[in-house]
This record gives C-alpha cells, structure tokens and sequence, in this order.
C-alpha cells in the first residue's frame, strides 16, 4: 500500500483522513497524493436562463475550493514534515522503503466521479466518514470509490485515531464483499499485532467459516484468532462496533454492501450502521 488517494476538501473531518492516511504511508513508506474534492461546476450553477453571472460567481467559488483544500493538505503535510515528492522519477530502492512524500494533483477536474476513475491507479482511497444522510456528497464521493474505483477504500473516523492496523477485526460473513475486502488488507494483515476473525450468528451467507479462514491466513503466516457471536436484536453492525470498541481494535475490515444499497437505505443493514458510527479505522471494498 505505497500509492495513497486522499480527496480533499474543506470540512472538520480532513484531519483525521490525513492523519490515517499518513499512518498508512508509514507503514509501507507510501507517497500520499491529494487534490481538491468538490462538485462539478454544472452541479453548481443555478436553475436560471440567463446565468451569465452565476457561472462567473460559479467558477470563483471553485477556485476558492481548490485554493482552500491545497492550503489544507499542503499545512497537514508540513507540520508533519513530510516531503514534497519530487520529480515523476521512482524513489532509489535504499529508500523506498522507508520514505514518505506527498504529492498534489493540481489538474483534479470537479465532480465526485472523479474519485472513482482515478483511484483505480492508487493501492487504497482514503475518505472521512460520510454523515447519516444517504444522499449527501460525502456518501456520493464514498460510493463512487467503492464502486467504481476497484480498490480498497479506508474510512477514517472523525477523531484522528493514534494507531492504525496493529490489532485489526475482521467482520467475517462468508461474502465475497468480504473475502475480497480480506484480500486487499493482506498486507495490513501481515504486519498486524493482533487479528480476530469476528462472524455475527444470523447475519451471514452461505460460505467458508470463519476458522476455516483462519486456517487460509496462517499458510500466509498470521496468526488470527476466531470468535462467533449469537445473533441479537441489535443491529450486527453495532454488535461488531461493540466487540471491536471491548477488544481494542483500531481497524475493521468489512466488505461493503453485501446486501443492496436500497435495501439498507430502507431497512438498514451492516454497512449502513458501521458507516455512520464507526470511531475506529474501516477498510471496506465491494
């Protein structure tokens, strides 16, 4: 995990996104990259016939945004005296293995499509937390890089965390969300302190166990710890929150959207709850 995405934008949540992307980019001595997240100009200009002024007011107000989010990232990176990355040139091999830079893409056009597309040349995206509302921007950005991105997505909390990936919860439902959200995180895995496989009793599909993953993870080496929890009224999202809060973890690994989106925008669902309450890390991929 050494090529980094974190959209940009002006919002309370940005430092802790920088914070665990820059977590992530220790580990494997990564270049995090950012550029401006904002809507799409057209998103922006009124409903008005004669718009000659609003799209000039339009067009400043985008700027502005850039302006802002460049501004932002460029100071998080400098208190933490991280580098500009510099040249196209590839780091030497004596210290790619330790050297962390940062990088802006200052060509980013608007619109939250672009995270999508583009993410699909970074190893992970990293993005705050959406809110609880399901058609906000921030759930837009957040569906856009699960879905059309092919990579993992890491979803930060609101709260800077100070650890990342030492003790890591799997929520393991037998999906192939789930196996292939497990695949990317392997080399979070690897490195990891502590690994619990976690299966909520009523809230799987049909598919390997979580012991018989735990058996696939140590061919690889890691030692994982398997735990099945009896079905409840509460919701399974909240019940692996609860467990992963008890045992100290400080990531989840949950693959997005088993279920469809409609039905966990009506019903709720896993994802939907894990999304909107989680104050920890969550690697997720679809």
């Amino acid at each position: 995990m050494k090529t980094i995405l974190v959209p940009t934008e002006q919002t309370s949540a940005m430092e802790s996104a920088l914070n665990c992307a820059l977590l992530l980019a220790e580990k494997f001595g990564g270049r995090v990259e950012g550029f401006a997240l904002r809507p799409a100009v057209a998103e922006m200009v009124a409903m008005d016939p004669d718009a000659g002024m609003t799209m000039v007011a339009v067009k400043e107000n985008d700027a502005d945004m850039v302006r802002q989010a460049e501004e932002l990232f460029r100071a998080f990176m400098e208190r933490r005296n991280v580098p500009q990355q510099s040249g196209e040139a590839a780091p030497s091999p004596a210290t790619a293995a330790s050297a962390v830079t940062r990088a802006w893409n200052a060509d980013a056009p608007s619109g939250h499509d672009f995270v999508g597309s583009y993410g699909r040349v970074f190893d992970i995206i990293v993005l705050a937390r959406p809110g609880e509302e399901w058609q906000s921007p921030s759930m837009v950005t957040l569906e856009s890089a699960l879905f059309e991105s092919g990579r993992p997505v890491l979803i930060a909390p609101p709260a800077s965390p100070r650890s990342l990936a030492t003790n890591i919860m799997i929520a393991w439902n037998r999906s192939t969300e789930q196996a292939r959200a497990t695949a990317f995180a392997m080399p979070l895995l690897k490195r990891a302190e502590r690994v619990t496989i976690l299966t909520v009793e009523g809230a799987t599909v049909a598919g390997p166990s979580g012991e018989e993953l735990a058996r696939s993870l140590a061919a690889h080496g890691i030692a994982a710890a398997t735990m099945t929890l009896p079905s409840s009224k509460a919701n399974a999202g909240e019940t692996i929150l609860r467990k992963a809060a008890e045992l100290g973890c400080d990531l989840i690994v949950k693959g997005a959207y088993t279920q469809s989106r409609l039905r966990q925008m009506i019903f709720g669902g896993t994802t939907r709850h894990i999304l909107t309450n989680a104050n920890l890390p969550v690697l997720m991929a679809h």
